[in-house]
Formats: C-alpha cells, sequence, structure tokens
C-alpha cells in the first residue's frame, strides 16, 4: 500500500497537475493526503475534487511539519512525499517500488526545460554545503545509471514507513530547505541506504511557493546551513574543518550577493548561530571518523560529478581554497 503525501501553499495550477499524473500511475497510492499550509486560491479545494484527504494546518507551518503531520496520518507500507509543483512520469510509482533500499527517488527534470536537470541526490562536503547533484545541468553519463545513495531530495520520493520509525521525522526547526539533507544525514548515521533509479522520472516546476532566490528563500537556506552543522559536527570536526566550514559558506554568499541578496544571506548567518546551542544540545552523536569518511567520500564524488561536465565557479573555488577535495 501506497499514501502519497503532498503538503501544499497555494499553487493550485500546479497541484492540478501533480494530481492529474497521479491518476494515470501504474502503481497507484492508496491513500492521498494533502496537507494545506493555508492556501488561499482554492487548493485544498481541488484536492477534495480529486479524492484527496485535506488535512488542514491553519497556517503556512512550514514544508517539515506539514510533511510531518502528513506522514503520521499515512496507513501505508510506503509514503510518497511530493512537492505540489511536481509532475510524475505514469510508472513513477512502480519503478521506485523495485527499490532494495529504505527509500529512493528518480530523475528529476526542469519542466521548462526537460533536457536539464532539477535534481537527483544530494551530496554534502566537509564545509557543510550540499549539492543537489546535476542540478541546471544537462543531463549526462554520471546521472543515468543507478546509484546508492544516503540522502534523496523529497522532491518526489518514496520511503518505507519502517524508516520513519528508525531514523525518525523531518527535524521541523529547519521549515523549509535542507531538512531533507539533515534527515539523510540521520539515515547514513543509522545506516540505512536508498536508491537512485534514473529510470523514474519526474519534473518539477520548481521553487513555486516563494521563488528560486526569494529573499526569504536565501534567508532559509542560509541560516539552515548552520543548522546542519550544529546537527552533526562533533567538536574534533568543527575544529579540524573550519576552514572548509568557512569557505563553503562564503562562497554561497557570494552567490547570494550575485542574485542581490547579500542581506538575507548574513541575516539567515546570524539568525543560524543565535539557534547553534539549542540544536547542539539535540545533535546526532556522531563517530568523528565515521562522519569524516561519510562527507569525505560525498565531496570526492562531487568533484569526480564536477569534472565529468566541467565545474560549477562555485565548487571550483571550494576546491581550490581547501586543497583539492578529499583525499
Amino acid at each position: 500500500m501506497i499514501s502519497a503525501v503532498v503538503p501544499v501553499w497555494n499553487g493550485r495550477a500546479l497541484l492540478e497537475r501533480l494530481l492529474a499524473t497521479l491518476a494515470m500511475q501504474t502503481c497507484p497510492a492508496d491513500e492521498l493526503l494533502v496537507v494545506d499550509n493555508g492556501s488561499e486560491d482554492g487548493a485544498p479545494e481541488v484536492a477534495r475534487g480529486a479524492g484527496a484527504r485535506v488535512i488542514p494546518m491553519g497556517r503556512n507551518a512550514g514544508f517539515a511539519a506539514a510533511v510531518n503531520c502528513g506522514i503520521r496520518e499515512s496507513r501505508g507500507e510506503w509514503i510518497a512525499v511530493l512537492n505540489s509543483d511536481v509532475e510524475l512520469a505514469p510508472d513513477y510509482f512502480e519503478r521506485l517500488r523495485g527499490a532494495h533500499g529504505w527509500f529512493a527517488t528518480g530523475k528529476i527534470l526542469r519542466a521548462a526545460n526537460e533536457s536539464r536537470i532539477d535534481g537527483t541526490f544530494d551530496l554534502t562536503c566537509r564545509g557543510g554545503a550540499t549539492w543537489r547533484a546535476g542540478n541546471g545541468w544537462l543531463d549526462g553519463p554520471g546521472f543515468r545509471a543507478p546509484r546508492r545513495i544516503w540522502s534523496a531530495p523529497w522532491t518526489a520520493a518514496l520511503f518505507r514507513a519502517g524508516l520513519f520509525r528508525k531514523v525518525g521525522l523531518l527535524e521541523e526547526s529547519f521549515g523549509s530547505y535542507l531538512e531533507d539533507v539533515d534527515f539523510g544525514l540521520r539515515c547514513a548515521h543509522a545506516g540505512c541506504e536508498g536508491e537512485y533509479l534514473p529510470d523514474a522520472v519526474a519534473r518539477h516546476h520548481g521553487s513555486a511557493a516563494l521563488g528560486r532566490w526569494h529573499p526569504e528563500t536565501v534567508r532559509l537556506i542560509s541560516r539552515n546551513q548552520v543548522l546542519l552543522v550544529a546537527r552533526h559536527y562533533p567538536e574534533k570536526l568543527l575544529v579540524g574543518w573550519m576552514w572548509r566550514i568557512v569557505a563553503a559558506q562564503a562562497l554561497w554568499g557570494a552567490v547570494a550577493w550575485r542574485h542581490g541578496a547579500a542581506r538575507m544571506w548574513l541575516r539567515g548567518k546570524l539568525q543560524g548561530a543565535h539557534e547553534c546551542p539549542a540544536l547542539r544540545a539535540n545533535r546526532t552523536l556522531w563517530d568523528p571518523e565515521v562522519l569524516e569518511r561519510l562527507l569525505s567520500d560525498q565531496e570526492r564524488a562531487i568533484g569526480e560529478l564536477q569534472r565529468e561536465a566541467g565545474a560549477d565557479w562555485y565548487w571550483r573555488l571550494y576546491f581550490l581554497l581547501t586543497g583539492g577535495g578529499a583525499k
């Protein structure tokens, strides 16, 4: 049994497209839960018309809280979490159900240009910055083969329900952005691997709620980068990787500056620093050697994929400043 959980905040037309693709699945969801974050454009009524059970949050509680609410209410042995602005190929669920790991995701293309990738899987470097592998790139050899992964974008992913009993739910203090990366690191800590299956294809309209470089998007990502480090890095690695952390975060600030959002980047960092102590008190207790091996492997994978297609300037500078990547 598959339960599909869709958090929504407005975007009625996009939700209609998603619901249409859910209706065409060769392995359909048995249960559809739409968690409404206070929509004002009739999106909940569209969901009810498609046979969904609508769960009202009463306000915009954020992606993490809405998804957690949906997961708690789900009855399926498999739980699909879907952004409301994604469209699935008819065999998307069928292909992901063939996974042997704890979770699975497919190749997510940009709806505006299907020759380019929106997302595949997530890789985090030792500096605490995460790359959604292939984002914005033309599809290439590095993304055409299945691979085992620790972190999947929650844009359109399928999870065994037992994983949430083992690892827990999304960290709601993140609100939106990087909460899925935090979850992926907890999966790695628990030894719960997933799979990237590129034959399962979806299309993503992307940042439908706010926009890719909306000031609030930048603030949240900037803050949550700090929270991610606070949640997972032992003191030994915080000290040993301090230059990598500074380089990764400052370079992302330069990206924000290029998009006119430097002030919100700084505001996010200050907020993250303020919230760090509370999260450090409830952090994942990693063996430093285990986390070092995990993130070194992911950093190496970033470097290998970047070299295949010509590195983005962000990663060229990161590897230049930090000595060329993981050895």
